[in-house]
């Protein structure tokens, strides 16, 4: 699933793209909104809320997509080749005399009266890359259930929306703490340093084209994706487990030497025999 980074640069291109124009195509490709036409309406603007994109058109409307794990929104000008995958997953186009902006394999994909907007996206905490940020109020939402593993903590967009699987492995990294550990274990102080550096990492990445929390080139990340792999501070291997979220299990990376505490015991059927991963890190998509 991407992270608020991730959703953030989709807005800005999308906004790029679009806001100020006139769509002169529109092709919403899910039954429900099949015969919605937005052709003749300008776009007033795009707009990441956490993992959502919300695109305001005039006459009150909001197009909200949601990206989860496949989805993504690519732009592209007149006579080029679209290259985000096949006809029958393409779920939204939005175009202008100059570029068309679509939507593929988009899992959630609605409109709604702008002034609706809270029924997709009022449940979300403060949106680490939002006006709306309070570290206050994310500090405490966290903290609310105390016996609840931090990983889960941190993946509920209800507590803090930006954060992704990603950014919960490297979060704990940086911490020395599990992600299994219960929230209520970690002292006030440490948490108040975790959500200040949440909001300090997602701000570092969200222009770069590749993700990096290391500062290093060619070794971006410092646990995520490096099962087996050895621990850039210590050399000892990286180890992956499931992890749930309240909605499925996430592979979660973690060094058992930099991370003492709680964390599934080797062989248990949470844990994974994933091979190491010699890929370096994907540049993100600019179009």
């Amino acid at each position: 699933m991407p992270e608020g980074d991730t959703v953030w640069q989709a807005a800005r291109r999308l906004h790029g793209a679009l806001a100020g124009k006139v769509l002169t195509r529109s092709d919403l490709r899910v039954p429900k909104y099949a015969t919605a036409d937005l052709t003749g309406r300008r776009v007033l603007d795009v707009t990441p809320r956490g993992k959502h994109l919300l695109t305001r058109v005039e006459g009150g409307l909001t197009l909200h997509s949601h990206l989860r794990m496949d989805g993504s929104w690519k732009v592209y000008a007149p006579g080029q080749r679209w290259t985000g995958g096949p006809t029958h997953q393409i779920r939204a186009i939005l175009g202008t005399p100059d570029r068309t902006a679509v939507g593929y394999r988009l899992p959630v994909l609605e409109l709604l009266r702008t002034t609706d907007e809270d029924r997709a996206v009022g449940h979300l905490g403060p949106d680490l890359l939002g006006p709306d940020w309070d570290p206050g109020h994310a500090l405490t939402n966290l903290l609310t259930d105390p016996d609840r593993p931090l990983g889960q903590a941190l993946l509920d967009q209800r507590n803090l929306a930006g954060i992704g699987n990603v950014y919960k492995s490297e979060l704990c990294f940086l911490l020395g703490i599990t992600p299994w550990l219960p929230t209520g274990a970690l002292p006030t102080d440490q948490a108040a340093r975790m959500v200040a550096l949440a909001k300090k990492l997602l701000e570092a990445n969200r222009d770069r084209p590749v993700r990096s929390t290391t500062g290093r080139r060619g070794q971006d990340l410092f646990v995520y994706g490096r099962a087996r792999r050895p621990c850039l501070r210590c050399g000892t291997p990286i180890r992956v487990a499931d992890q749930g979220d309240g909605s499925r299990e996430r592979p979660t990376y973690w060094c058992p030497t930099c991370q003492p505490g709680p964390a599934p015991a080797p062989g248990s059927p949470q844990a994974h025999r994933a091979r190491p991963s010699n890929r370096p890190s994907r540049p993100r998509p600019t179009n």
